[in-house]
C-alpha cells in the first residue's frame, strides 16, 4: 500500500501521521465571518504549500474556487502515492468526492478526474476511473469497488483516495445557518477543514513488499442511514451498526479483537449515538480497552478526505508500532452513506 496526503498539519504522509500522532492542530481564525460577525475557525492547508493550479485550468470557464482548491489539494496527494510507480496509465483512479446540497450541483464536476489530470500531470487510466459524490463515508465506498475490482482480477491496481474543502462561501454559510459551525455561543459544532489523501492498493499476489509485515484492507462495508441527518425518518443509528456488523460478519476468518478504531467524529454530538450503537451490537469484536482516534481534533472535518486520510494514518501507525490491530475504520455522511473498513497486518 503506497500513501500519499495533503493536510492542514502535514504536506505528505509522514508529516501529517507525524502531527496527528503528536496531537498538533491548525485551527485558525480566518478573514470570513458567520452571521454574528465573528471570524470562522478553520483547519486550512497554508495557500503557499499548495502548488499553483494549471494555467490551462485557469482559464477554464465554469470551474468554482471550491474545485480549482480540491485540484491543488488533490494533485500533491495524488503525485506522493505514485511516486515511482511504473505504468500509471494502466491504473483507475476511485475518488470520493463532496455531496451536494439541496438543489445544488455536484460540487467537484463531472470534469473533475480530467482536470485532475492536467493538474498533477498524471496520465491515470480514465476510462475505468470513478467518482464518489457521497461526502465523508465516499472514501470507504470507493474502496469497496476498488477491492471487488482486485478480487475479481479486473485491476492489479487501484488509486483509492478522496478530497474535499469546505473553503467555500455558500456551503459555509448554509452550515452557519444551520448552527453546526463551531463558534461562540455553538458548542455542538464542528471545525471546516480540507485535505486529500490516496492509497494505492495492488492485489495480494502483486504485491512488491519485501521487508518486514505491511498493512492490508482486510474487509470494507456499507450502508445507509435512513434517518440521516437531512431525512425526516427517526434517527435510530441502524445504519452504521448494520455496516459494521456486516463488516466482520464477511471476514470470520479474522479472530483477533478490533484494538484500535479510527473514528468519524468530527465535534458534532450527532454521530455518537450511531457508534454506540454500532459498538454495542458488535461489542464481542473488540477489546475491552479498545483505543478511540478522532483525528478531526487536529485537522478539522476534511469532509470526503476523511476516510483516506483515516486508512493512511491507520496503516502507517501500525507499520511503525504505535498503532495497534486490528484497526477499524469509519465514517457517516452527512446524508444516507455509511462506511467501515478493517486494516490488519499481513
Amino acid at each position: 500500500m503506497s500513501l500519499g496526503m495533503m493536510s492542514p498539519v502535514g504536506i505528505g504522509t509522514q508529516q501529517t501521521a507525524s502531527s496527528v500522532r503528536a496531537g498538533i492542530s491548525r485551527f485558525c481564525e480566518t478573514s470570513i465571518y458567520d452571521r454574528r460577525f465573528q471570524p470562522f475557525t478553520m483547519a486550512l492547508v497554508p495557500d503557499d504549500c499548495l502548488p499553483p493550479l494549471e494555467r490551462s485550468l485557469e482559464e477554464t470557464i465554469g470551474l468554482t474556487a471550491r474545485q480549482a482548491r480540491m485540484l491543488r489539494l488533490a494533485a500533491p496527494a495524488l503525485s506522493e502515492a505514485l511516486r515511482g510507480v511504473p505504468n500509471v496509465g494502466e491504473i483507475p483512479i476511485l475518488v470520493g468526492t463532496p455531496d451536494a446540497l439541496p438543489g445544488r450541483a455536484d460540487p467537484a464536476g463531472d470534469k473533475f478526474l480530467e482536470q485532475l489530470i492536467v493538474q498533477s500531470g498524471l496520465k491515470f487510466d480514465l476510462k475505468r476511473s470513478k467518482m464518489f459524490p457521497n461526502g465523508r463515508a465516499a472514501g470507504l465506498l470507493a474502496l469497496q469497488e476498488a477491492l471487488a475490482r482486485l478480487q475479481s482480477g479486473e485491476e492489479s491496481s487501484v488509486i483509492v483516495g478522496g478530497v474535499d474543502t469546505y473553503l467555500d462561501l455558500y456551503l459555509l454559510g448554509t452550515l452557519d445557518m444551520e448552527g453546526r459551525i463551531l463558534a461562540k455561543g455553538v458548542m455542538d459544532g464542528f471545525v471546516p477543514g480540507e485535505g486529500a489523501a490516496f492509497l494505492l492498493l495492488t492485489a495480494p499476489n502483486k504485491s512488491t513488499a519485501d521487508q518486514g509485515q505491511i498493512s492490508r484492507i482486510a474487509a470494507v462495508a456499507t450502508g445507509g442511514e435512513k434517518g440521516h441527518r437531512y431525512s425526516e425518518e427517526p434517527y435510530r443509528g441502524d445504519g452504521l451498526a448494520s455496516t459494521v456488523q456486516e463488516l466482520f460478519a464477511s471476514i470470520p476468518s479474522v479472530k483477533e479483537k478490533v484494538q484500535t478504531v479510527f473514528t468519524g467524529f468530527n465535534g458534532e454530538n450527532f454521530w455518537a449515538k450511531e457508534w454506540g450503537v454500532a459498538y454495542l451490537r458488535s461489542k464481542e469484536r473488540f477489546q475491552e480497552n479498545v483505543r478511540i482516534e478522532h483525528p478531526a481534533d487536529c485537522f478539522g472535518d476534511p469532509g470526503a478526505a476523511l476516510a483516506p486520510l483515516m486508512l493512511g494514518l491507520g496503516a502507517v501507525g501500525m507499520q511503525k508500532g504505535y498503532v495497534q490491530g486490528p484497526c477499524l475504520v469509519w465514517c457517516s455522511s452527512d446524508r444516507e452513506a455509511r462506511g467501515a473498513a478493517l486494516i490488519h497486518m499481513n
